[in-house]
C-alpha cells in the first residue's frame, strides 16, 4: 500500500511538472509573439483570439487528461503486474507454498513468470531428491523417538520433561489424565487441561519447590554423584497430595555437560494417605485402648490373686475380666474387618487374555495340587478384566481342597463367553459333593498349609462382581465349579490391543525436545522473536456481527508451540446465547439452536478458555472482531483477557500491500493451504494457524523478526483503523 502510494505520487507529480512547464511555455511564446505586435495589431489580435480562448483552456485539459490516462496505463500495465509477481514469488521463496505464478500484464512480465515458474518446479525436484536423503538420515532418528514413545505409553506412573524455565516438552497420557483430574478449571471442551507443550509447569508446582529440589540436584552433581535425584510431596489446588521424583537432564553426554532440564515422575498419593492415615487412627485407637484394657485386667488379676476375697467381689471383678477381654476382642476384630476389606480393594481389575488367565492357573493348579491337568473348549478371543493374581489364588484353592478331601487327580479348565460375560469351569470327576460343603469352602478364608489369606472365594467372586455355584454333569459324569467373570471392553486379540495401545490415548505424541532451547527468563515478550513464542490461535462464532447486541456461541482454539500446530491441544466448546439465533447466522455457521441450547454460558466458558490461553501470545484473523466479543463478556465471567494479540489480517496487508484481497479464504489459497471446516470456530483456527505460520518467515525477510515489530508493523496499515 505503501509502495502503491508512492507510485502514484511520482506520476502525479511527473504530470504536473509536464503540466507546467507546457502552460510556461505557452505564456512565454504568447508574451513573445505580443511584444512584436503594434497597438492595432494587438487589439486585432486581442479581437480575434478572446472568442476561442475557452477552446484553447479545454485542449489544455484534455491534454492533460491524456497524459494522466498514459501515465494510469503505464502504472497498471508496467508497474502493478511486476510489483504483485514479486510478492508471488517471495511466498514461494519463504514460505515453500505449492503454488504458480499467475501474472497479468505485458508480455516481458508473463514471459517472466513462466521462466519463474521453471525454475520453482526445478527447485521442487531438488528439493524432492534432498528430502528423500534427509528421510533416509533420519529415519533412524525416528526409530528412537517411536521407541521413546512405546515405552512411554507402556510406563504406568505420570512421566513430564520439562526445560530449566519449567516449560513442557514431553508427557504421557498417563500425566495427561491425572492434570487433568487435578484442574480446578471447569471441565469444559474436553477439560481446560494444566498441561501442554510449551506451557509452565508451575500451574500445579511451586515454583520455589521446583528450584529448591534442582538446586539439591546439581550441589549432588557438583559432589560427583551419577544418577542424582530428588523427592517432594506437594498440594494442588484442588487439594490432591502429589509426590514427585525429579531426575536431571544433560545437554550432552559428558559428565560436566550442563543441566538442560528435568523430568518429573508424578504419583497422586492423595489416597495412600488417608488410608494409611486410617490405619494409624486404627493402630492408635487399638493400642490405647488395648493398654487400658490390659491396665485394668492386670488390676483385676492382682486382686483375683489375694486370698479370702469373697464371692461378690470376686465375680465383679471376673466381671471386668470378661468386660475387657470382649472389648479387646471388638477392637482386634474391628482391625481385622478393615484389613480384609483393604486387601480386597487394593488391586485394580486389569484386562488381560482368557487363554493366558487359564495357562497360569493350570501351572498355578499343579504346583500347588500337584495333579495333571488340561484343557478344554478354550475361547482363545476372550478378553477378561479380572484381578488375576486373586483369581489364581481361588482356583488353586478349590483345586487343593478337591484333592485332599476327595482325592481327585485330575483337574481341567474351561472358558466359554456367556450372555456379554465368560464362564471359567474347574471341572474334575469323582464323588458327589454336599451344597453345605460347597458353601463352606466358598465362605470359609483361602488356607494354603499354614498361610491364611484374609480373602474367601465369595470376597474374589465379589471383587469381580461375579457368581460362583457348584453344577453337576450326570451325562460326562463330571463335576464342576462355575466362575462368571466380566469381559473386557472388546474382544481384540494381541496384537490389535498393543497397536491401539499405542496408536490411541496412551501413546506419549505429546512431545518437542527443540523446547530445550528456550529461555523465556532472557527477554521480555516484546523483544522475543516470533519464532520462539507460544501462541493460541482462536476464532468465535457468533448470533451476528454486532459486538454491542450479539453474542458468542462458539470458541475454537489452537495451540502453536516452537512453530508447530499442536492439533491434539484444541479447545472447542458451544456457547448458550440465552437468546435466539438469526437465520441469517446459521446458513454460515450451521450451529441450530437446539446445539447450543444447554450449553454452558459465556460466563463459565471464558474461565475455562482463559485457563487455556494461559500466558501465549493471542492470534486471530480480524482480531478487532473477536477481541471486541471476548471484551464485553468479561464483566460476567470475572477474567480479563490483557494478552499480546496479532491479528493475521494485518501481517497479511503488511506483507502483501498488492493484494487485491485479504480475507482469509484468498491468504490460505495464496499459500496453497486447504480450507477444512471454514466457518466453525476450531476449522476457522486451525486455517488461520496455518496462515500465519506462512507469514513468519515472510515477515523476517522484511526484517519484522520480533513481536513488537510485528505489532508496530501492523498498526501502520490501513485496515488497523477498523473498529467495533
Amino acid at each position: 500500500m505503501r509502495r502503491d502510494t508512492r507510485l502514484l505520487k511520482a506520476l502525479a507529480w511527473s504530470v504536473a511538472v509536464t503540466a507546467g512547464v507546457l502552460g510556461a511555455w505557452l505564456v512565454a511564446t504568447a508574451a513573445l509573439v505580443q511584444s512584436t505586435f503594434t497597438a492595432d495589431e494587438a487589439a486585432a489580435a486581442a479581437a480575434l483570439l478572446d472568442p476561442r480562448l475557452a477552446l484553447l483552456v479545454l485542449a489544455v485539459l484534455l491534454l492533460a487528461g491524456a497524459m494522466m490516462a498514459i501515465a494510469h496505463r503505464i502504472y497498471h500495465h508496467f508497474v502493478a503486474p511486476p510489483a504483485r509477481l514479486l510478492e508471488q514469488a517471495r511466498v514461494l521463496l519463504e514460505t515453500n507454498a505449492e503454488t504458480t505464478l499467475q501474472a497479468q500484464g505485458n508480455a516481458e512480465v508473463r514471459g517472466l513468470a513462466e521462466t519463474l515458474n521453471a525454475l520453482v518446479a526445478q527447485r521442487e525436484q531438488l528439493r524432492s531428491e534432498i528430502g528423500q536423503r534427509v528421510a533416509e538420515g533420519s529415519r533412524r532418528v525416528e526409530q528412537e523417538r517411536s521407541r521413546l514413545a512405546a515405552l512411554m505409553s507402556e510406563l504406568t506412573q505420570s512421566v513430564v520433561v520439562c526445560n530449566l524455565d519449567g516449560r513442557v516438552l514431553l508427557y504421557n497420557n498417563r500425566a495427561r489424565l491425572q492434570f487433568k483430574a487435578l484442574s480446578d478449571a471447569p471441565a469444559l471442551a474436553g477439560g481446560a487441561e494444566l498441561i501442554g507443550l510449551g506451557r509452565s509447569i508451575y500451574t500445579v508446582f511451586d515454583r520455589q519447590l521446583v528450584a529448591h529440589a534442582l538446586e539439591n540436584i546439581q550441589q549432588r552433581l557438583q559432589r560427583g554423584a551419577a544418577t542424582p535425584s530428588a523427592q517432594f510431596v506437594t498440594v494442588t489446588k484442588s487439594g490432591q497430595l502429589l509426590r514427585a521424583v525429579m531426575a536431571p537432564v544433560r545437554e550432552g553426554e559428558a559428565a560436566e555437560a550442563p543441566l538442560g532440564g528435568f523430568v518429573l515422575m508424578l504419583d497422586n498419593i492423595t489416597r495412600d494417605y488417608e488410608r494409611d492415615s486410617a490405619q494409624d487412627q486404627l493402630l492408635q485407637g487399638l493400642t490405647e485402648g488395648s493398654r487400658a484394657s490390659l491396665g485394668n485386667l492386670q488390676a483385676a488379676v492382682e486382686v483375683l490373686d489375694e486370698p479370702g476375697l469373697d464371692e461378690a467381689t470376686r465375680e465383679r471383678f471376673l466381671a471386668v475380666v470378661r468386660d475387657e477381654a470382649q472389648a479387646m476382642a471388638r477392637r482386634i476384630q474391628e482391625m481385622a474387618a478393615r484389613s480384609t476389606q483393604e486387601v480386597k480393594t487394593r488391586w485394580p481389575l486389569e484386562d488381560m487374555l482368557g487363554a493366558d488367565l487359564v495357562a497360569a492357573a493350570l501351572r498355578r493348579i499343579e504346583a500347588v495340587c500337584g495333579v495333571r491337568t488340561g484343557t478344554q473348549e478354550v475361547d482363545a478371543t476372550l478378553w477378561l478384566k479380572v484381578d488375576s493374581f486373586a483369581l489364581l489364588q481361588a482356583l488353586a484353592y478349590l483345586g487343593r481342597r478337591l484333592v485332599d478331601e476327595f482325592e481327585v487327580r485330575a483337574l481341567t479348565l474351561r472358558l466359554q463367553p456367556s450372555s456379554g460375560r465368560a464362564q471359567l469351569d474347574l471341572i474334575w470327576s469323582g464323588q458327589a459333593m454336599s451344597t453345605e460343603t460347597v458353601m463352606s469352602w466358598e465362605s470359609e478364608p483361602m488356607r494354603f498349609g499354614s498361610e491364611v489369606s484374609p480373602l474367601s472365594v465369595r470376597d474374589v467372586m465379589q471383587r469381580h462382581g461375579g457368581e460362583f455355584w457348584f453344577e453337576r454333569d450326570r451325562v460326562r459324569h463330571q463335576a464342576f465349579f462355575r466362575c462368571l467373570l466380566p469381559l473386557a471392553e472388546g474382544a481384540r486379540d494381541v496384537e490389535d490391543l498393543n497397536a491401539a495401545a499405542l496408536r490411541h490415548a496412551s501413546r506419549p505424541e505429546y512431545y518437542d525436545f527443540d523446547l530445550f532451547r528456550a529461555s523465556e527468563s532472557q527477554h521480555a515478550l516484546d523483544d522475543r522473536r516470533l519464532a520462539e513464542l507460544s501462541y493460541t490461535v482462536f476464532d468465535t462464532e457468533t448470533t451476528g456481527l454486532d459486538p454491542a447486541v450479539d453474542q458468542i456461541i462458539q470458541i475454537g482454539a489452537a495451540r502453536l508451540v516452537n512453530g508447530k500446530l499442536l492439533r491434539q491441544e484444541g479447545f472447542e466448546q458451544l456457547v448458550d446465547p440465552q437468546r435466539s439465533l438469526p437465520a441469517a447466522g446459521i446458513a454460515i455457521h450451521g450451529i441450530q439452536p437446539e446445539m447450543v441450547r444447554g450449553q454452558p454460558t459465556i460466563a463459565r466458558v471464558l474461565p475455562a478458555f482463559h485457563t487455556f490461553v494461559g500466558d501465549t501470545v493471542l492470534v486471530a484473523h480480524n482480531a478487532a472482531f473477536d477481541m471486541r466479543f471476548l471484551q464485553l463478556a468479561e464483566a460476567r465471567s470475572g477474567v480479563v483477557f490483557d494478552q499480546p494479540v496479532l491479528d493475521t489480517l494485518l501481517l497479511s496487508a503488511v506483507v502483501h500491500p498488492n493484494q487485491d484481497s485479504h480475507r482469509l479464504e484468498a491468504i490460505a489459497e495464496r499459500f496453497g493451504i486447504t480450507v477444512i471446516g471454514r466457518h466453525t470456530a476450531l476449522g476457522d483456527a486451525i486455517v488461520t494457524a496455518e496462515v500465519f505460520l506462512k507469514l513468519i518467515p515472510l515477515l523476517a525477510a522484511m526484517g519484522i523478526q520480533t513481536l513488537g515489530q510485528a505489532r508496530e508493523a501492523a498498526q501502520k496499515t490501513y485496515y488497523a483503523r477498523l473498529k467495533y
